[in-house]
Protein backbone atom coordinates (compact mmCIF):
# COMPACT_ATOMS: atom_id res chain seq x y z
CA UNK A 1 0.00 0.00 0.00
CA UNK A 2 2.81 2.62 0.45
CA UNK A 3 4.21 1.87 -2.93
CA UNK A 4 0.53 2.74 -4.43
CA UNK A 5 0.53 5.53 -1.43
CA UNK A 6 3.88 7.51 -3.20
CA UNK A 7 2.81 6.78 -6.37
CA UNK A 8 -0.29 8.91 -6.16
CA UNK A 9 1.45 11.29 -4.34
CA UNK A 10 3.75 12.16 -6.78
CA UNK A 11 1.48 11.64 -9.85
CA UNK A 12 -1.11 13.98 -8.51
CA UNK A 13 2.23 16.78 -8.88
CA UNK A 14 3.89 15.74 -11.67
CA UNK A 15 3.86 18.55 -14.04
CA UNK A 16 4.39 16.41 -17.63
CA UNK A 17 3.32 13.67 -19.30
CA UNK A 18 6.67 12.46 -19.53
CA UNK A 19 7.08 13.05 -15.58
CA UNK A 20 3.94 10.67 -15.30
CA UNK A 21 5.19 8.27 -17.31
CA UNK A 22 8.63 7.89 -15.51
CA UNK A 23 6.56 7.56 -12.43
CA UNK A 24 4.44 4.63 -13.78
CA UNK A 25 7.46 2.63 -15.21
CA UNK A 26 9.35 2.77 -12.27
CA UNK A 27 6.17 1.85 -9.80
CA UNK A 28 5.83 -1.55 -12.37
CA UNK A 29 9.16 -2.06 -12.22
CA UNK A 30 9.99 -2.23 -8.61
CA UNK A 31 6.61 -2.85 -7.11
CA UNK A 32 6.21 -7.00 -6.89
CA UNK A 33 3.24 -8.70 -8.08
CA UNK A 34 0.11 -8.73 -7.32
CA UNK A 35 0.54 -5.07 -5.85
CA UNK A 36 1.64 -3.53 -9.10
CA UNK A 37 -1.22 -5.20 -11.19
CA UNK A 38 -3.65 -3.41 -8.36
CA UNK A 39 -2.14 -0.58 -8.50
CA UNK A 40 -2.68 0.06 -12.63
CA UNK A 41 -5.95 -1.41 -12.22
CA UNK A 42 -7.03 1.27 -10.08
CA UNK A 43 -5.28 4.03 -12.12
CA UNK A 44 -7.41 2.15 -15.39
CA UNK A 45 -10.31 1.96 -13.65
CA UNK A 46 -10.54 -1.47 -13.36
CA UNK A 47 -11.45 -2.11 -9.80
CA UNK A 48 -15.19 -1.73 -8.47
CA UNK A 49 -15.46 -2.31 -4.69
CA UNK A 50 -20.10 -2.89 -4.40
CA UNK A 51 -19.89 -2.23 -0.70
CA UNK A 52 -17.21 0.60 -0.49
CA UNK A 53 -19.31 3.85 -1.60
CA UNK A 54 -18.56 7.44 -0.37
CA UNK A 55 -21.51 7.53 1.97
CA UNK A 56 -19.87 5.04 4.17
CA UNK A 57 -16.73 7.22 4.01
CA UNK A 58 -18.64 10.22 5.74
CA UNK A 59 -20.03 7.92 8.40
CA UNK A 60 -17.01 6.22 9.26
CA UNK A 61 -15.26 10.11 10.28
CA UNK A 62 -18.79 10.88 11.85
CA UNK A 63 -17.88 8.56 14.38
CA UNK A 64 -14.58 9.50 15.05
CA UNK A 65 -14.65 13.09 15.05
CA UNK A 66 -16.80 16.37 15.32
CA UNK A 67 -19.34 16.71 12.77
CA UNK A 68 -18.88 20.67 12.83
CA UNK A 69 -14.47 20.25 12.79
CA UNK A 70 -15.34 17.80 9.50
CA UNK A 71 -18.01 19.93 7.70
CA UNK A 72 -15.73 22.97 8.17
CA UNK A 73 -12.00 20.89 7.25
CA UNK A 74 -14.31 19.66 4.00
CA UNK A 75 -15.53 23.09 2.94
CA UNK A 76 -11.91 24.01 3.29
CA UNK A 77 -10.27 21.21 1.53
CA UNK A 78 -12.52 20.28 -0.83
CA UNK A 79 -12.05 16.35 -1.68
CA UNK A 80 -13.77 14.18 0.97
CA UNK A 81 -11.02 11.64 0.48
CA UNK A 82 -7.72 14.01 1.58
CA UNK A 83 -10.30 15.18 4.06
CA UNK A 84 -10.94 11.96 5.92
CA UNK A 85 -6.98 10.83 5.51
CA UNK A 86 -5.84 14.50 7.28
CA UNK A 87 -9.19 14.89 9.44
CA UNK A 88 -8.72 10.98 11.08
CA UNK A 89 -7.20 10.15 14.63
CA UNK A 90 -5.37 7.17 14.55
CA UNK A 91 -7.26 4.45 17.45
CA UNK A 92 -3.01 3.04 17.76
CA UNK A 93 -0.86 4.85 20.03
CA UNK A 94 1.42 2.18 20.72
CA UNK A 95 4.97 4.04 20.03
CA UNK A 96 5.47 1.39 17.30
CA UNK A 97 4.70 1.59 13.45
CA UNK A 98 1.84 -0.47 12.53
CA UNK A 99 2.94 -2.94 9.65
CA UNK A 100 0.52 -1.57 6.41
CA UNK A 101 -1.71 -3.38 4.33
CA UNK A 102 -0.48 -4.67 1.13
CA UNK A 103 -2.32 -3.18 -1.63
CA UNK A 104 -3.20 -7.43 -2.89
CA UNK A 105 -4.41 -7.82 0.90
CA UNK A 106 -6.80 -4.46 0.91
CA UNK A 107 -8.43 -5.89 -3.12
CA UNK A 108 -8.53 -8.79 -1.78
CA UNK A 109 -10.47 -8.30 1.39
CA UNK A 110 -12.65 -5.82 -0.03
CA UNK A 111 -13.77 -8.49 -2.81
CA UNK A 112 -14.66 -10.61 -0.15
CA UNK A 113 -16.28 -8.46 2.75
CA UNK A 114 -19.88 -8.47 3.10
CA UNK A 115 -21.64 -4.46 3.20
CA UNK A 116 -21.63 -5.06 7.04
CA UNK A 117 -17.61 -6.21 7.33
CA UNK A 118 -16.43 -3.34 5.04
CA UNK A 119 -16.78 -0.56 7.36
CA UNK A 120 -14.63 -2.72 10.03
CA UNK A 121 -11.87 -3.72 7.72
CA UNK A 122 -12.10 0.25 6.80
CA UNK A 123 -11.70 1.44 10.34
CA UNK A 124 -9.01 -1.01 10.73
CA UNK A 125 -7.00 0.28 8.35
CA UNK A 126 -7.11 3.80 9.04
CA UNK A 127 -5.82 3.21 12.07
CA UNK A 128 -2.73 1.20 10.79
CA UNK A 129 -1.65 3.80 7.54
CA UNK A 130 -0.38 7.58 7.81
CA UNK A 131 -1.95 10.09 6.18
CA UNK A 132 -0.53 9.47 2.48
CA UNK A 133 -1.54 6.14 2.96
CA UNK A 134 -5.07 6.79 3.90
CA UNK A 135 -5.70 8.92 1.68
CA UNK A 136 -4.65 6.55 -1.48
CA UNK A 137 -6.88 3.52 0.67
CA UNK A 138 -9.78 5.89 0.44
CA UNK A 139 -9.32 6.57 -3.24
CA UNK A 140 -8.76 3.45 -4.14
CA UNK A 141 -12.34 1.94 -2.75
CA UNK A 142 -14.29 4.93 -3.86
CA UNK A 143 -12.61 5.50 -7.41
CA UNK A 144 -12.18 9.04 -9.45
CA UNK A 145 -8.03 8.92 -8.64
CA UNK A 146 -7.80 12.24 -10.34
CA UNK A 147 -4.11 12.20 -11.05
CA UNK A 148 -4.08 12.92 -14.01
CA UNK A 149 -3.44 9.78 -15.92
CA UNK A 150 -5.75 8.24 -18.38
CA UNK A 151 -5.91 4.62 -19.27
CA UNK A 152 -4.22 5.06 -22.25
CA UNK A 153 -1.06 6.64 -20.76
CA UNK A 154 -0.92 3.85 -18.07
CA UNK A 155 -0.93 1.20 -21.20
CA UNK A 156 1.54 3.87 -22.77
CA UNK A 157 3.71 3.11 -19.97
CA UNK A 158 3.55 -0.58 -19.63
CA UNK A 159 4.33 -0.80 -23.02
CA UNK A 160 7.40 1.59 -22.74
CA UNK A 161 8.23 -0.92 -19.74
CA UNK A 162 8.29 -3.86 -21.83
CA UNK A 163 9.39 -2.09 -24.95
CA UNK A 164 6.77 -3.56 -26.97
CA UNK A 165 4.36 -1.59 -29.27
CA UNK A 166 1.67 0.14 -27.62
CA UNK A 167 -1.09 -1.22 -30.58
CA UNK A 168 -0.29 -5.13 -28.64
CA UNK A 169 -0.84 -3.66 -25.18
CA UNK A 170 -4.26 -1.90 -26.44
CA UNK A 171 -5.20 -5.54 -28.36
CA UNK A 172 -5.17 -7.88 -25.55
CA UNK A 173 -6.07 -5.34 -22.71
CA UNK A 174 -9.80 -6.54 -23.21
CA UNK A 175 -9.49 -9.95 -22.59
CA UNK A 176 -7.01 -9.86 -19.06
CA UNK A 177 -8.10 -9.20 -15.65
CA UNK A 178 -6.62 -7.51 -12.71
CA UNK A 179 -3.69 -8.32 -11.39
CA UNK A 180 -2.52 -8.73 -15.02
CA UNK A 181 0.09 -11.02 -13.72
CA UNK A 182 0.46 -12.80 -17.50
CA UNK A 183 0.48 -9.32 -19.03
CA UNK A 184 3.75 -8.60 -16.71
CA UNK A 185 5.54 -12.22 -17.24
CA UNK A 186 4.96 -11.03 -21.42
CA UNK A 187 6.53 -7.82 -20.70
CA UNK A 188 9.28 -9.60 -18.53
CA UNK A 189 10.23 -11.74 -21.25
CA UNK A 190 9.08 -14.64 -18.65
CA UNK A 191 6.05 -15.48 -20.95
CA UNK A 192 4.84 -15.94 -24.73
CA UNK A 193 2.11 -13.15 -25.17
CA UNK A 194 -1.11 -13.92 -23.65
CA UNK A 195 -3.14 -15.88 -25.82
CA UNK A 196 -6.70 -14.67 -27.25
CA UNK A 197 -9.94 -15.89 -25.88
CA UNK A 198 -11.14 -17.94 -28.18
CA UNK A 199 -15.00 -17.33 -27.97
CA UNK A 200 -14.02 -13.20 -27.73
CA UNK A 201 -13.44 -11.00 -30.86
CA UNK A 202 -10.40 -9.12 -30.48
CA UNK A 203 -10.16 -5.04 -30.41
CA UNK A 204 -7.76 -3.86 -33.21
CA UNK A 205 -6.25 0.15 -31.70
CA UNK A 206 -8.62 2.46 -33.28
CA UNK A 207 -6.51 5.08 -35.37
CA UNK A 208 -7.36 8.69 -34.69
CA UNK A 209 -7.33 11.78 -36.41
CA UNK A 210 -5.09 15.46 -35.48
CA UNK A 211 -7.01 18.66 -35.40
CA UNK A 212 -6.40 20.89 -38.30
CA UNK A 213 -4.16 23.68 -37.10
CA UNK A 214 -5.18 27.44 -38.93
CA UNK A 215 -3.14 27.81 -42.17
CA UNK A 216 -2.69 23.70 -42.61
CA UNK A 217 -5.09 23.93 -45.55
CA UNK A 218 -2.47 26.13 -47.70
CA UNK A 219 -0.10 23.54 -47.46
CA UNK A 220 -1.76 21.00 -48.45
CA UNK A 221 -3.33 18.85 -52.05
CA UNK A 222 -7.39 18.51 -51.83
CA UNK A 223 -6.47 16.25 -54.63
CA UNK A 224 -5.23 13.77 -52.08
CA UNK A 225 -7.79 13.42 -49.78
CA UNK A 226 -10.96 11.94 -48.90
CA UNK A 227 -13.11 14.09 -46.85
CA UNK A 228 -16.58 12.22 -44.57
CA UNK A 229 -18.87 13.83 -41.85
CA UNK A 230 -17.75 13.92 -38.29
CA UNK A 231 -21.11 12.48 -36.62
CA UNK A 232 -22.01 13.43 -33.20
CA UNK A 233 -22.19 10.05 -31.37
CA UNK A 234 -18.65 8.05 -29.67
CA UNK A 235 -16.82 6.51 -32.12
CA UNK A 236 -16.79 2.54 -31.74
CA UNK A 237 -15.54 -0.62 -33.28
CA UNK A 238 -17.64 -3.78 -34.22
CA UNK A 239 -15.48 -7.15 -33.98
CA UNK A 240 -17.46 -9.95 -35.13
CA UNK A 241 -15.88 -13.78 -36.37
CA UNK A 242 -19.89 -14.90 -37.56
CA UNK A 243 -20.15 -16.86 -34.00
CA UNK A 244 -19.97 -14.23 -31.77
CA UNK A 245 -19.57 -10.69 -31.99
CA UNK A 246 -18.26 -7.27 -29.38
CA UNK A 247 -19.53 -3.84 -29.75
CA UNK A 248 -15.96 -2.17 -28.24
CA UNK A 249 -15.73 1.63 -27.70
CA UNK A 250 -12.72 3.99 -28.99
CA UNK A 251 -10.43 2.81 -25.64
CA UNK A 252 -11.19 -1.13 -26.05
CA UNK A 253 -13.91 -1.25 -23.25
CA UNK A 254 -16.72 -3.65 -24.14
CA UNK A 255 -19.84 -2.01 -24.22
CA UNK A 256 -22.14 -4.61 -26.03
CA UNK A 257 -24.17 -5.20 -22.58
CA UNK A 258 -25.82 -1.55 -22.96
CA UNK A 259 -26.83 -2.09 -26.76
CA UNK A 260 -28.89 -5.09 -26.72
CA UNK A 261 -30.97 -4.04 -29.79
CA UNK A 262 -27.32 -4.05 -32.34
CA UNK A 263 -26.72 -7.42 -33.66
CA UNK A 264 -23.61 -8.91 -36.15
CA UNK A 265 -23.64 -11.72 -37.59
CA UNK A 266 -20.74 -11.70 -39.81
CA UNK A 267 -17.32 -11.87 -39.64
CA UNK A 268 -15.45 -8.51 -39.96
CA UNK A 269 -14.57 -5.53 -38.04
CA UNK A 270 -15.46 -2.44 -39.00
CA UNK A 271 -14.86 1.30 -37.12
CA UNK A 272 -18.10 3.59 -37.15
CA UNK A 273 -19.79 5.73 -35.19
CA UNK A 274 -22.62 4.87 -32.65
CA UNK A 275 -25.69 6.84 -32.84
CA UNK A 276 -29.48 7.12 -32.40
CA UNK A 277 -31.25 7.29 -35.70
CA UNK A 278 -35.01 7.20 -36.11
CA UNK A 279 -36.73 7.15 -39.33
CA UNK A 280 -33.31 7.97 -41.25
CA UNK A 281 -32.57 10.79 -39.37
CA UNK A 282 -29.89 10.80 -36.71
CA UNK A 283 -30.65 12.35 -33.01
CA UNK A 284 -28.54 14.85 -31.04
CA UNK A 285 -25.56 13.45 -28.52
CA UNK A 286 -27.85 13.87 -25.63
CA UNK A 287 -30.17 11.30 -27.39
CA UNK A 288 -27.17 9.09 -27.62
CA UNK A 289 -26.19 9.93 -23.93
CA UNK A 290 -29.69 8.22 -22.40
CA UNK A 291 -28.33 4.84 -24.04
CA UNK A 292 -24.59 5.31 -22.55
CA UNK A 293 -23.43 3.49 -19.17
CA UNK A 294 -26.88 1.36 -19.01
CA UNK A 295 -26.09 -2.20 -17.99
CA UNK A 296 -29.54 -2.91 -18.76
CA UNK A 297 -31.38 -0.87 -21.17
CA UNK A 298 -35.26 -1.14 -20.86
CA UNK A 299 -37.87 -1.93 -23.65
CA UNK A 300 -38.89 1.53 -23.63
CA UNK A 301 -35.73 3.20 -23.38
CA UNK A 302 -34.30 0.86 -26.57
CA UNK A 303 -38.00 2.20 -28.41
CA UNK A 304 -37.26 5.34 -27.44
CA UNK A 305 -33.46 5.87 -28.85
CA UNK A 306 -32.71 2.95 -31.29
CA UNK A 307 -29.28 2.39 -31.55
CA UNK A 308 -27.39 2.73 -34.93
CA UNK A 309 -23.70 2.64 -36.21
CA UNK A 310 -22.66 4.61 -39.38
CA UNK A 311 -19.40 2.68 -40.32
CA UNK A 312 -16.92 4.87 -41.82
CA UNK A 313 -14.40 1.74 -42.37
CA UNK A 314 -13.30 -1.57 -43.03
CA UNK A 315 -10.14 -2.92 -41.08
CA UNK A 316 -10.92 -7.03 -41.73
CA UNK A 317 -12.80 -8.67 -44.00
CA UNK A 318 -13.70 -12.36 -43.45
CA UNK A 319 -10.30 -13.25 -42.67
CA UNK A 320 -8.30 -10.89 -44.91
CA UNK A 321 -6.70 -7.72 -42.53
CA UNK A 322 -7.08 -4.71 -44.53
CA UNK A 323 -5.14 -2.52 -42.45
CA UNK A 324 -2.02 -2.29 -44.76
CA UNK A 325 -4.20 -1.39 -47.91
CA UNK A 326 -4.69 2.30 -48.80
CA UNK A 327 -7.56 4.31 -48.01
CA UNK A 328 -9.07 3.86 -50.74
CA UNK A 329 -8.92 0.52 -51.15
CA UNK A 330 -10.52 -0.16 -48.02
CA UNK A 331 -13.18 2.09 -48.90
CA UNK A 332 -14.10 0.30 -52.03
CA UNK A 333 -14.18 -3.12 -49.83
CA UNK A 334 -16.23 -1.53 -47.57
CA UNK A 335 -19.16 0.05 -50.25
CA UNK A 336 -18.97 -4.03 -51.46
CA UNK A 337 -19.20 -5.57 -48.10
CA UNK A 338 -22.34 -3.32 -46.64
CA UNK A 339 -24.26 -3.31 -50.42
CA UNK A 340 -23.20 -7.74 -49.96
CA UNK A 341 -24.19 -8.09 -46.49
CA UNK A 342 -26.71 -5.32 -45.62
CA UNK A 343 -26.70 -5.06 -42.39
CA UNK A 344 -29.63 -4.31 -39.98
CA UNK A 345 -28.54 -1.38 -37.60
CA UNK A 346 -25.40 -0.18 -40.07
CA UNK A 347 -25.23 1.91 -42.71
CA UNK A 348 -22.13 3.53 -44.63
CA UNK A 349 -20.80 6.80 -43.72
CA UNK A 350 -21.40 9.09 -47.22
CA UNK A 351 -17.86 10.83 -48.67
CA UNK A 352 -18.43 14.14 -49.72
CA UNK A 353 -17.37 15.28 -53.28
CA UNK A 354 -15.27 18.54 -53.50
CA UNK A 355 -12.36 19.67 -55.75
CA UNK A 356 -11.60 22.98 -53.23
CA UNK A 357 -10.77 23.56 -49.98
CA UNK A 358 -13.54 26.51 -50.28
CA UNK A 359 -16.43 23.96 -51.53
CA UNK A 360 -15.59 22.48 -47.82
CA UNK A 361 -15.71 24.73 -46.01
CA UNK A 362 -18.92 26.31 -47.05
CA UNK A 363 -20.16 22.77 -45.95
CA UNK A 364 -18.64 22.29 -42.66
CA UNK A 365 -20.22 25.88 -41.69
CA UNK A 366 -23.35 24.81 -42.44
CA UNK A 367 -22.94 21.46 -40.66
CA UNK A 368 -24.82 22.67 -37.33
CA UNK A 369 -27.62 22.87 -38.31
CA UNK A 370 -27.73 19.28 -39.45
CA UNK A 371 -26.14 18.20 -36.08
CA UNK A 372 -22.62 17.20 -37.14
CA UNK A 373 -19.48 18.07 -35.35
CA UNK A 374 -18.14 18.77 -38.25
CA UNK A 375 -15.46 16.89 -41.35
CA UNK A 376 -12.99 14.35 -41.37
CA UNK A 377 -9.79 14.66 -43.66
CA UNK A 378 -8.38 11.96 -45.33
CA UNK A 379 -5.59 10.65 -47.22
CA UNK A 380 -6.42 8.82 -50.11
CA UNK A 381 -2.92 6.15 -49.54
CA UNK A 382 -3.32 6.27 -45.77
CA UNK A 383 -2.94 2.84 -43.86
CA UNK A 384 -5.10 2.07 -40.99
CA UNK A 385 -2.11 3.21 -38.33
CA UNK A 386 -3.09 3.02 -34.67
CA UNK A 387 -2.52 5.61 -32.45
CA UNK A 388 -2.63 9.58 -33.69
CA UNK A 389 -0.21 9.76 -36.50
CA UNK A 390 -0.13 13.23 -37.91
CA UNK A 391 -0.67 13.81 -41.45
CA UNK A 392 -2.75 11.18 -42.94
CA UNK A 393 -6.09 11.94 -41.21
CA UNK A 394 -7.31 15.31 -39.88
CA UNK A 395 -10.61 16.38 -38.10
CA UNK A 396 -11.98 20.08 -39.36
CA UNK A 397 -14.70 21.03 -36.62
CA UNK A 398 -16.74 23.30 -36.81
CA UNK A 399 -16.10 26.70 -35.07
CA UNK A 400 -17.36 27.05 -30.91
CA UNK A 401 -20.31 28.99 -30.74
CA UNK A 402 -19.98 31.67 -27.87
CA UNK A 403 -22.72 32.94 -24.77
CA UNK A 404 -22.22 35.36 -22.19
CA UNK A 405 -23.19 33.76 -19.02
CA UNK A 406 -23.02 34.78 -15.39
CA UNK A 407 -20.72 32.69 -12.79
CA UNK A 408 -23.70 30.96 -10.14
CA UNK A 409 -21.54 28.48 -8.19
CA UNK A 410 -17.67 27.55 -7.82
CA UNK A 411 -16.39 24.05 -6.58
CA UNK A 412 -12.99 22.78 -5.70
CA UNK A 413 -11.06 20.94 -8.59
CA UNK A 414 -9.32 17.77 -7.53
CA UNK A 415 -5.56 16.78 -7.76
CA UNK A 416 -3.38 19.75 -8.88
CA UNK A 417 -6.28 22.05 -8.26
CA UNK A 418 -7.73 20.65 -4.94
CA UNK A 419 -6.45 23.97 -3.39
CA UNK A 420 -8.36 26.21 -5.51
CA UNK A 421 -12.10 26.97 -6.96
CA UNK A 422 -11.96 25.62 -10.41
CA UNK A 423 -14.98 23.85 -11.16
CA UNK A 424 -17.69 26.50 -12.34
CA UNK A 425 -21.70 26.38 -12.69
CA UNK A 426 -22.72 29.36 -14.84
CA UNK A 427 -26.35 30.41 -16.20
CA UNK A 428 -28.17 32.97 -18.01
CA UNK A 429 -31.40 35.31 -16.99
CA UNK A 430 -34.54 33.22 -17.41
CA UNK A 431 -35.97 35.43 -20.22
CA UNK A 432 -38.12 37.85 -19.88
CA UNK A 433 -37.16 37.89 -16.22
CA UNK A 434 -33.24 39.90 -15.57
CA UNK A 435 -33.46 38.88 -11.64
CA UNK A 436 -32.89 35.09 -11.87
CA UNK A 437 -30.66 33.05 -13.37
CA UNK A 438 -31.07 29.69 -14.70
CA UNK A 439 -27.49 27.39 -15.01
CA UNK A 440 -27.03 26.03 -17.72
CA UNK A 441 -23.52 24.35 -17.87
CA UNK A 442 -20.45 23.59 -15.92
CA UNK A 443 -16.75 24.21 -17.24
CA UNK A 444 -13.56 22.88 -15.51
CA UNK A 445 -11.01 24.43 -18.39
CA UNK A 446 -10.55 27.19 -20.65
CA UNK A 447 -8.43 29.49 -18.49
CA UNK A 448 -4.47 29.81 -17.88
CA UNK A 449 -3.63 29.40 -14.75
CA UNK A 450 -3.15 33.11 -14.00
CA UNK A 451 -6.66 33.24 -14.36
CA UNK A 452 -7.42 30.41 -12.19
CA UNK A 453 -5.41 32.57 -9.24
CA UNK A 454 -7.94 35.51 -10.13
CA UNK A 455 -11.11 33.29 -10.26
CA UNK A 456 -10.54 31.39 -6.91
CA UNK A 457 -9.83 34.87 -5.22
CA UNK A 458 -12.89 36.77 -6.23
CA UNK A 459 -15.04 33.24 -5.46
CA UNK A 460 -13.39 33.66 -1.77
CA UNK A 461 -14.44 37.12 -1.86
CA UNK A 462 -18.41 36.94 -3.54
CA UNK A 463 -19.19 33.95 -1.82
CA UNK A 464 -23.19 34.36 -0.38
CA UNK A 465 -23.76 30.96 0.80
CA UNK A 466 -21.50 27.03 1.32
CA UNK A 467 -22.79 23.88 0.48
CA UNK A 468 -20.15 21.68 1.48
CA UNK A 469 -17.16 22.41 -0.93
CA UNK A 470 -19.83 24.17 -2.81
CA UNK A 471 -19.92 27.79 -3.12
CA UNK A 472 -22.65 30.08 -4.39
CA UNK A 473 -21.48 34.09 -5.42
CA UNK A 474 -22.76 37.26 -6.24
CA UNK A 475 -24.40 37.04 -9.53
CA UNK A 476 -21.68 39.74 -10.84
CA UNK A 477 -18.91 37.88 -13.14
CA UNK A 478 -19.71 37.08 -16.48
CA UNK A 479 -17.83 34.50 -18.48
CA UNK A 480 -17.60 33.56 -21.99
CA UNK A 481 -18.68 29.96 -22.74
CA UNK A 482 -17.46 28.12 -26.00
CA UNK A 483 -19.59 25.27 -26.74
CA UNK A 484 -20.16 22.92 -29.69
CA UNK A 485 -23.85 22.52 -29.72
CA UNK A 486 -26.78 22.73 -27.22
CA UNK A 487 -29.97 20.54 -27.52
CA UNK A 488 -33.29 20.20 -24.67
CA UNK A 489 -32.99 18.41 -22.43
CA UNK A 490 -35.61 17.23 -19.29
CA UNK A 491 -32.66 16.68 -16.72
CA UNK A 492 -31.78 20.40 -16.61
CA UNK A 493 -33.85 23.17 -15.05
CA UNK A 494 -33.36 25.48 -17.79
CA UNK A 495 -34.81 22.95 -20.15
CA UNK A 496 -31.34 23.13 -22.17
CA UNK A 497 -27.76 21.26 -22.10
CA UNK A 498 -24.61 22.12 -23.36
CA UNK A 499 -21.84 20.40 -25.31
CA UNK A 500 -18.63 20.14 -24.49
CA UNK A 501 -18.53 23.99 -22.43
CA UNK A 502 -15.50 25.50 -21.80
CA UNK A 503 -14.55 29.11 -20.35
CA UNK A 504 -13.58 31.13 -23.46
CA UNK A 505 -12.71 34.30 -21.54
CA UNK A 506 -13.56 35.95 -18.35
CA UNK A 507 -15.24 39.30 -18.98
CA UNK A 508 -14.23 41.50 -15.98
CA UNK A 509 -15.35 44.28 -18.13
CA UNK A 510 -18.66 43.45 -18.80
CA UNK A 511 -21.90 44.09 -16.04
CA UNK A 512 -23.70 40.93 -15.61
CA UNK A 513 -27.19 42.50 -16.46
CA UNK A 514 -25.64 42.03 -20.08
CA UNK A 515 -25.39 38.86 -20.08
CA UNK A 516 -27.24 36.66 -22.47
CA UNK A 517 -30.82 35.63 -21.93
CA UNK A 518 -31.26 31.70 -21.77
CA UNK A 519 -33.67 32.46 -25.35
CA UNK A 520 -30.35 33.29 -27.17
CA UNK A 521 -29.57 29.25 -26.39
CA UNK A 522 -32.84 28.50 -27.14
CA UNK A 523 -32.49 29.88 -30.23
CA UNK A 524 -29.36 27.82 -30.98
CA UNK A 525 -30.87 24.46 -30.50
CA UNK A 526 -31.28 22.84 -34.16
Amino acid sequence: MKAFARLLDALSVAPRRTSKLRLLEDYVRHTPDPDRGYGVAALTDGLRFRHAKPALIRQLVASRVDPVLFALSYDYVGDLAETAALIWPSAIDTGATPAAPSLSHVVDALNQASRDDVPVLLAGWLDELDAAGRFALLKLVTGGLRVGVSARLAKTALAAYGQVPLALIEEIWHRLAPPYEPLFAWLEGRAPQPADAGDVPRFRPLMLATPLEIGELDRMDPGVYRAEWKWDGIRVQIAADGSSARLYSRTGDDISGAFPDLAFPFQAVLDGELLVVRDGVVGPFNELQQRLGRKAPGRALLARHPAHVRVYDLLIDGADDLRGLPFDERRARLEAWVARTQPAGIDLSPLIPFSAWDELAVLRDGARSAGIEGLMLKRLDSTYVAGRPKGPWFKWKRDPLLVDCVLMYAQRGHGKRSSFYSDFTFGCWRSGDDNELLPVGKAYFGFTDQELVQLDRWVRANTVERFGPVRAVRPELVLEIAFDAVQPSTRHRSGIAMRFPRVHRIRWDKPAAEADKLSTLEALIP
